[in-house]
């Protein structure tokens, strides 16, 4: 991580710098606006506000995309509030300890790291689910659970991911092919909404136990059997896609396992194998290869 550190207190500013560089950053240290506004690229500034009278805004506007730490003799508009809002991140009071700056920098990183993994995550699914936005929606705030059933996921996906941008409402995803699920969904803080997925793998006589865990939480439960049936308000999306039109091109294996996910509910095992072009005991083995429960 590259650091300026804009700084007109050298002693300062090297004992800023030697602790920095102790803890593996790239430091340089400039005394004055004009060295700050040089064409160099860093990760972060260290700004002081109390540089002689100088105005230190053209640094914040310069480094814009950089973590911007101001550092600060005492607390005012001129010194916090009107900086961060023209884009400092934080500021920091004299005198601290070093331990405290450094927090503040792995802090802001990762937050910054996140926010762009965010937009990345953001910008891929609403491109994704661009041509399977679904026709129904879900109109008002999950409070209680609620199945939707869809011949494909993607559908329920996009469902979902609009209901969470339209509401401003964050969900955990938890899959129920996932050896942790039950766990993870019986830990789920109550006040959290779960998306749960594959209710479809589940059998019959194990639906109940996951009916019960769920009863009272903000949960959205999907399942690719448009037939599935559970005591909660349905949402039923209807599709005339074809399933084989929507894929993309599968390896033999992956192809194999779509099919045996999407229909061994609705053709017996030896019409499914003579459609597949493998035997009966083969159709077996792959089911147990693949972890998927014979329904």
């Amino acid at each position: 991580m590259k650091i300026l550190i804009v700084e007109n207190e050298v002693y300062l500013a090297q004992s800023i710098s030697t602790k920095l560089l102790e803890a593996g950053y790239t430091c340089e240290i400039v005394t004055n606006i004009k060295d700050a506004l040089k064409n160099e690229k860093y990760d972060a500034v260290l700004l002081s506000t109390n540089i002689s009278g100088q105005n230190f805004y053209p640094i914040i506007e310069k480094h814009k995309n950089s973590i911007i730490i101001l550092l600060i003799s005492y607390i005012s508009s001129d010194t916090i509030l009107n900086p961060i809002k023209a884009g400092a991140s934080d500021y920091i009071q004299k005198p601290f300890m070093i331990e405290e700056l450094l927090r503040k920098l792995q802090h802001l990183q990762l937050h910054k790291k996140l926010l762009n993994e965010n937009k990345t995550f953001s910008d891929y699914t609403d491109n994704l689910f661009l041509s399977r936005k679904p026709k129904e929606s879900i109109t008002k705030k999950i409070t209680s659970p609620l199945l939707v059933t869809s011949s494909l996921q993607t559908y329920a996906d996009a469902l979902v991911f609009n209901y969470s941008k339209e509401f401003g409402e964050q969900f955990n995803f938890i899959s129920l092919s996932s050896d942790s699920a039950l766990d993870k969904i019986a830990k789920n803080d109550p006040g959290a909404l779960m998306y749960i997925v594959n209710l479809q793998e589940i059998k019959n006589s194990e639906k109940s136990k996951i009916f019960n865990i769920i009863e009272h939480k903000k949960v959205i439960i999907s399942s690719t059997n448009t037939n599935e049936e559970a005591p909660y308000e349905t949402i039923r999306i209807s599709s005339n896609d074809n399933f084989f039109e929507k894929i993309n091109i599968l390896t033999i294996d992956d192809y194999i396992k779509s099919v045996l996910m999407h229909f061994q509910d609705k053709l017996p095992d030896t019409e499914l194998a003579k459609k597949l072009g493998i035997s009966r005991k083969s159709l077996w083995e792959r089911r147990k290869r693949y972890g998927i429960r014979k329904k």
